[in-house]
């Protein structure tokens, strides 16, 4: 038999345990915006990743042509029979260098012309085979000119070539002759003509043209030219 304590014994209040809706949606809020902050970083980290291999890729295809350009121009005058321009005792004449024409000679310019001895047999001419040069076109590429065709040397479809600025300077350095000039002998005594080509190279991304970059480089041409000549 039940006591009448436990009989009028009142009954406890019910709890419910979990979130209410308003905890739930305030949860819910801010790991959106901790999932939108880190989605935001690691896009902003996989951009700045993108662009530093497109600057690098860039940098080193500038970098690239501007050595081929200045490789090439260095051997701007070589001549096969360099001897033949010595005078020299017995010689029947002396012959000048056919290859030591640089065009343009002077200022700057976004295409250069130049020649060298290239052929299996010394002819003493300018012909197809010993011409070279480079040039900018009209696509964004810098095109080279070997045996009288004129090929691709950068790749149009990652760098767009924007600028190409070659520049060719020239100073004389006086020489003396064992022999004196008669007076009034033109170009007598020989000068010495000492020449040095800039080469800078302005290139963006193809896909970034944000991207952008220079590449300059000098070099001195080996074979200088001698104008005049010393008397017999």
């Amino acid at each position: 038999m039940l006591s009448s304590c436990s009989k009028h014994r009142p009954a406890l209040p019910f709890h419910q345990a979990g979130l209410s809706m308003v905890e739930l949606l305030v949860g819910v809020a801010v790991g959106l915006f901790i999932v939108a902050g880190a989605t935001l970083a690691v896009s902003n980290q996989l951009a700045d990743n993108r662009r530093v291999t497109l600057e690098t890729q860039i940098q080193q295809d500038l970098r690239a042509a501007a050595d081929v350009i200045a490789r090439d121009m260095r051997r701007s005058g070589y001549w096969a029979s360099a001897q033949s321009g010595v005078w020299h005792a017995g010689a029947v004449a002396v012959v000048s260098n056919p290859y030591t024409a640089v065009d343009p000679a002077s200022g700057v310019a976004s295409e250069v012309h130049f020649g060298y001895s290239r052929g299996p047999v010394e002819n003493n001419v300018l012909d197809a085979t010993d011409e070279a040069g480079f040039r900018l076109n009209n696509t964004g590429g810098i095109e080279m000119r070997s045996g009288g065709q004129w090929q691709a040397l950068t790749d149009s479809t990652t760098l767009r070539v924007t600028d190409l600025r070659v520049q060719l300077t020239s100073h004389d350095v006086p020489l003396s002759c064992f022999n004196a000039c008669p007076p009034g002998t033109p170009a007598c005594p020989p000068t010495q003509s000492v020449r040095d080509v800039a080469i800078e190279i302005t290139g963006t991304a193809v896909h970034d043209p944000l991207v952008q970059r220079k590449a300059r480089t000098n070099v001195r041409l080996r074979n200088d030219v001698i104008n005049g000549a010393c008397p017999a």
